[in-house]
C-alpha cells in the first residue's frame, strides 16, 4: 500500500515538473482552461503600460499622455518628433516622475516574484516575503541611519545600512532554522516570525528614544513604505537585483514545480531539496533586502499577486513567474499613483494602501484555507 502511495506521489512530482500541479489544487492535476497564456501576457503588458503612463501624466502639474510619450520618444531620438512642450514638463516627466514609476514597477515585480517563489519553497499559500524577517532587518539598518544621522556612504548610507540589516537577519534566521544540518520549512517560518518581531521592536525602540522629531517622522514614514525621492542614480540597484533574481528563478522553474508535489517526491526525481531550498531562500531574501532598502516596508504585494496569477495562468512557474512580475509591477505603480494623489498635496505612504488591500485579502485567504 505504501509503495503504491509512493508511486502516485512520484507521478505527481513528475506532473508538477511539467507544470500540471499547483498548491491550490492540493496536488491534483490542474486542467484549467481559459484565456490563452499569450493573450494574458499581452494584456498584462498593456496594463503595465497604461498604469505607467497614467502615473507619469498625473500629478500637481498634469502632462497629457500624448506628450508623455512624445517626450520619451524625443529623448530616445530627437529626430523622431518636434518638441511642443515646455522644458518644465520635460523635467517633470524625465527627472521626477519616470524614475519613481520605474522603481514602483521594479519593486512590485520583485515582491510578486519573490512571494511566488517563497510560497513554493515552503509549500504554504499564506507565505509572504516579509515572512523571513528580512524586511524587519532592513528596517533596523535604515532607521539607525535616519535616527543616528549616520552618513558613512553619503546618499547611499541608508540603502547600504538597510541591505546590511537584511543580510544579517537572513543569516540569523538561516542559522536558527537549521537543526542537525537540516532546515525544515516549519522551523524557517517560526525563526522568521520570531526574528521579525525582535527586529521590529529594535526599530521601534530606536524611533521612540530619538530626541529629534524630524528624524523620528522620517523613520516612521520609511517604515510605512514609500517611493518618494527616487533618482536615476539609485534606480539601477533594485532594478538590477530584480532582473537578476527573476532570471535565476526562471532558470529553476522545473525544480520549483517539483516542490509543489512534496519533498519526498521531489527528492525521488533527483532534486536535492535542502540545498535547493537554502540557495533559493538566500536569493529571495537578498532580493527582498535590496528592494526594502530603497522602498521601505511594503507588505502583501508578494501575497496577493501570486494568487491572482494562479487563477489566470495556473501554477506552472514557467508561466506564472513572468505574469506575476507584470501584474506586481502594474499593481504597485497604481498603488503609488493613489498614494500621491488621494490626499494631494500630502502623500500617503504606499505601504498603507497595500496593507488596506492586502489585509482583508489575507483574512479571506486564511478563512478559505481553514474551511478547506
Amino acid at each position: 500500500m505504501s509503495g503504491a502511495a509512493g508511486t502516485r506521489e512520484t507521478a505527481g512530482a513528475a506532473d508538477a515538473a511539467a507544470g500540471t500541479v499547483g498548491p491550490a489544487a492540493g496536488g491534483r492535476v490542474d486542467r484549467r482552461r481559459g484565456i490563452p497564456y499569450a493573450v494574458v501576457v499581452v494584456l498584462l503588458g498593456v496594463l503595465v503600460a497604461v498604469t505607467a503612463t497614467a502615473a507619469v501624466a498625473v500629478g500637481s502639474i498634469s502632462v497629457p499622455a500624448g506628450q508623455v510619450w512624445g517626450i520619451l520618444l524625443h529623448r530616445v531620438n530627437p529626430s523622431w518628433i518636434d518638441p511642443s512642450w515646455t522644458p518644465v514638463r520635460e523635467t517633470i516627466v524625465i527627472d521626477v516622475r519616470l524614475p519613481r514609476v520605474l522603481l514602483a514597477g521594479a519593486v512590485g515585480a520583485g515582491l510578486s516574484v519573490a512571494g511566488m517563489a517563497l510560497q513554493a519553497l515552503v509549500r504554504n499559500p499564506l507565505a509572504d516575503p516579509m515572512l523571513l524577517g528580512v524586511s524587519s532587518g532592513a528596517s533596523v539598518g535604515a532607521v539607525a541611519v535616519l535616527v543616528l544621522n549616520v552618513s558613512f556612504l553619503g546618499v547611499f548610507s541608508l540603502p547600504a545600512a538597510a541591505f546590511a540589516g537584511a543580510l544579517a537577519a537572513l543569516v540569523a534566521v538561516y542559522l536558527l532554522a537549521r537543526s542537525g544540518g537540516r532546515m525544515t520549512a516549519v522551523r524557517l517560518v517560526l525563526a522568521g516570525v520570531a526574528m521579525a518581531e525582535v527586529l521590529s521592536a529594535v526599530a521601534s525602540f530606536l524611533i521612540v528614544t530619538s530626541n529629534d522629531p524630524q528624524k523620528t517622522q522620517s523613520a516612521l514614514r520609511w517604515m510605512l513604505g514609500g517611493l518618494g525621492g527616487t533618482t536615476w542614480a539609485t534606480l539601477w540597484i533594485p532594478a538590477g537585483a530584480v532582473l537578476l533574481g527573476t532570471a535565476v528563478l526562471l532558470g529553476v522553474c522545473r525544480s520549483l514545480n517539483l516542490l509543489l508535489a512534496g519533498e519526498e517526491a521531489a527528492a525521488a526525481l533527483g532534486l536535492d531539496v535542502h540545498r535547493f531550498r537554502a540557495a533559493l531562500f538566500t536569493l529571495v531574501a537578498l532580493m527582498i533586502g535590496t528592494i526594502v532598502a530603497v522602498s521601505g516596508q511594503i507588505g502583501f504585494v508578494g501575497l496577493i499577486m501570486p494568487h491572482v496569477v494562479r487563477l489566470l495562468v495556473g501554477a506552472d512557474h514557467r508561466r506564472a513567474l513572468p505574469a506575476a512580475a507584470l501584474l506586481g509591477a502594474a499593481f504597485l505603480i497604481a498603488a503609488d499613483l493613489g498614494a500621491r494623489t488621494l490626499m494631494s498635496p500630502e502623500e500617503v505612504p504606499v505601504g498603507l494602501l497595500t496593507a488596506l488591500v492586502g489585509g482583508p485579502f489575507f483574512l479571506w485567504l486564511m478563512r478559505r484555507k481553514g474551511a478547506r
